[in-house]
């Protein structure tokens, strides 16, 4: 077999491998990295950094709108006192001095308590200032909770709910979540990267590496948001450090076991770590290609957390690259072969990859192509099943693993008070139409009341109240049927509040699908055209990805539905999970095919290049899976539902597409397809015709 000494060495990076320029990128490498993280500025942050409102959506207009009014300017927090026996005068007389006692704390003017219908709740309503940071947000939270809580009657309990201490404990949820994150995230590889190589220390240079790149790229992230006036939240900065360090580790493995694969062709360490770069680069730069155009497609999207964490993610992904093309191939050569101890390749010893697992698996596979294909795709068509009852759109109460006082609270507000009270749905009207407005609300199935409040001469209010619970699909189908009642009597009225918000969401959630996912599609179809030059391996690979993805999104919603009792995905959900398993998981098949399109180039043989490529690339690209896998599972350390079933569907369908795509359906599709696998690429051709 052709040697592949005759590979193209003239690839840039390449040359930035030697004795003395490995130190010296080392040292630049390192030096670069302390001044942007010791001078990167700090990041925009807000409540509003993981919202998935649109601009332009109506309720977001609505906002705009009522902030002309003179009080538009605060929302209210609401503190719930309740007690198991009905509260007495003394009771609520206490209540009412909790109330005056934050009324001079907060230079606010505090609602007076309103007890329930059965008298065991009442209920204060407490303005704060909209618009606040993230920082003075929390602290007047925690002031309401403090005050309202202190010297209470026996039996009587104060908790806050309402968008200000929701807000407060969605920020609460990302106390030390960087530190958290990131130990777990590097334990776990680590863990994996010294099962993988075997060594008591090969595996600290690529975590040291990638560790790094992972700080320098939410820095870099810290300074766009500062630049450009984009918050970011900790579920942005988490979700950018595991694609950070999944995606790095991933091109590292891919990097060392190609390093690896050359120290046994050459004396020369430099001349191994040269030939390694300028053989893994290509497929490394088109899958982590793949990657950041699929995330910068999320740019379009109109969700703003969507976008945010295309710009975010892309970064990471562009820093996680040059790290590993860059700086680990010099923090790889410095040392020498003794790294790999206890295992150390040996100029001209024997590759044992070509007659192992992934060689035997190779052969099994297509020597039954037809048997194999079929069984394989049956079980992903019955796993992608689960997509057909698939819900999206998460209320309120069910963001959090953990429930926080906002939504204990809220609860025991609901169960007392009409179930809209903590969340109101606003209108925002003109003087002349307030009162068919509050006629056509009232009117309106599902509303509790509707009643005018403030109006300039440009704009008036009208205050709903609906009795389903906040954010839940009765809810949104009550905002529906309201809009309409509404928009019949005043077709400029907008229908604004939290529950409008929801349904604006979910509305901006499924245009951003019917949108992106087409381009990213494309992005894939064109990666993959550029590097293989085959329109049916394109075709092919890519098909696979997308039904991985789909089996992997209906097994997650039935572990949801029926195990972890969630009626819905979070409307990011579906979206993100379909970029970082499409875009993520068709680096795999690149791996693996761009491999076998070397072996296919020296050989002539389809078969034989697939077996050996996939012998030579298995294992270290199921390394890679499991680790991505795992990392992505860490983001589970977060007690925030979205990211937990972006861990469970993305580790899942990257393992399904380690295990099955990879190693089963793309070699059994290659056996069948034969040379006609490259077509129109002069492989297709008989050696003799080309």
């Amino acid at each position: 077999m052709e040697h592949f000494d005759q590979r193209n060495k003239s690839f840039p990076l390449a040359h930035m491998v030697g004795r003395g320029r490995s130190v010296a990128v080392l040292l630049i490498g390192l030096v670069v990295a302390g001044a942007i993280m010791a001078f990167a500025p700090d990041p925009t942050t807000g409540s509003e950094a993981g919202s998935n409102l649109p601009d332009d959506a109506e309720s977001a207009l609505a906002e705009e709108a009522l902030a002309q009014l003179p009080e538009s300017g605060d929302a209210p927090a609401f503190v719930v006192y309740a007690s198991e026996d009905p509260l007495t005068e003394q009771d609520l007389a206490a209540i009412a001095e909790r109330g005056s006692d934050l009324a001079r704390e907060l230079d606010v003017e505090v609602s007076p308590p309103i007890p329930s219908s059965d008298g065991t709740v009442a209920l204060q309503a407490v303005p704060v200032p909209t618009g606040l940071s993230s920082t003075d947000n929390d602290a007047i939270v925690s002031t309401i909770r403090d005050t309202a809580s202190a010297d209470l009657p026996e039996g009587v309990s104060a908790q806050v709910t309402g968008a200000p201490a929701v807000f407060a404990d969605l920020g609460a949820v990302f106390d030390g979540a960087d530190a958290r994150l990131l130990i777990a995230t590097a334990s776990v590889v680590a863990v994996l990267l010294i099962v993988t190589y075997r060594s008591p220390w090969l595996w600290i240079v690529p975590l040291a590496v990638i560790g790094i790149g992972d700080r320098v790229a939410a820095k870099v992230v810290d300074t766009f948001s500062a630049w450009f006036d984009f918050p970011v939240d900790g579920s942005t900065t988490g979700i950018t450090s595991v694609l950070v360090f999944g995606a790095g580790t991933n091109y590292a493995l891919l990097l060392i076991a190609r390093y690896r694969e050359e120290l046994r062709r050459h004396e020369s360490r430099h001349e191994a770590m040269r030939d390694a770069v300028s053989a893994a680069s290509p497929a490394i730069l088109s899958s982590s290609g793949t990657v950041i155009l699929g995330l910068l497609a999320l740019l379009v999207a109109d969700s703003p957390f969507v976008s945010r964490i295309g710009m975010s993610g892309a970064i990471g992904i562009a820093v996680a690259v040059a790290f590993a093309l860059v700086v680990l191939p010099a923090a790889m050569t410095i040392p020498g072969r003794w790294l790999f101890w206890p295992f150390v390749p040996r100029h001209g010893d024997e590759d044992p990859s070509h007659r192992g697992w992934w060689f035997r698996v190779g052969r099994f596979v297509t020597a039954r192509p037809w048997p194999v294909l079929v069984v394989s795709l049956t079980l992903l068509i019955a796993m992608a099943s689960g997509v057909l009852s698939l819900r999206t759109g998460l209320g309120q109460d069910e963001q959090f693993l953990d429930t926080p006082e906002s939504i204990t609270a809220q609860k025991t507000l609901s169960a007392a008070f009409p179930a809209g009270t903590s969340s109101p749905t606003r209108i925002a009207t003109s003087e002349d139409k307030i009162e068919a407005v509050v006629a056509a609300a009232q009117q309106t199935a599902g509303v509790e009341s509707a009643t005018p409040g403030q109006s300039t001469s440009d704009v008036a209010e009208v205050t709903v109240i609906i009795e389903a619970e906040p954010e839940s699909d009765d809810a949104i189908d009550e905002i529906r049927a309201l809009r309409s009642a509404v928009h019949d009597v005043d077709p400029d009225a907008l229908v604004g509040g939290p529950d409008a918000q929801a349904l604006d969401e979910r509305t901006a959630a499924s245009h951003d699908r019917a949108l992106i996912i087409p381009i990213v599609l494309v992005i894939v179809l064109a990666m993959l055209l550029i590097v293989l030059r085959s329109i049916v391996a394109a075709l092919l690979l890519s098909t696979s990805t997308v039904l991985s993805y789909l089996s992997a999104l209906g097994v997650g919603w039935w572990l949801f539905d029926g195990v972890f009792g969630w009626s819905a995905t979070d409307v990011s959900t579906p979206l993100l999970a379909f970029i970082f398993l499409v875009a993520l998981g068709v680096d795999y098949n690149i791996f693996l095919t761009v491999r076998a399109r070397e072996e296919m180039r020296a050989t002539g043989d389809s078969t034989g290049s697939i077996v050996t490529a996939l012998a030579v690339t298995g294992g270290v690209i199921t390394s890679a899976g499991i680790l991505l896998a795992a990392v992505f599972t860490v983001l589970g350390v977060l007690p925030l539902v979205l990211l937990a079933q972006l861990g469970v569907i993305v580790g899942f369908g990257v393992l399904l597409d380690t295990v099955v795509v990879r190693s089963i359906v793309t070699p059994a599709l290659v056996r069948l397809c034969g040379r006609r696998f490259w077509w129109p690429s002069a492989l297709s051709r008989p050696r003799h015709a080309r």
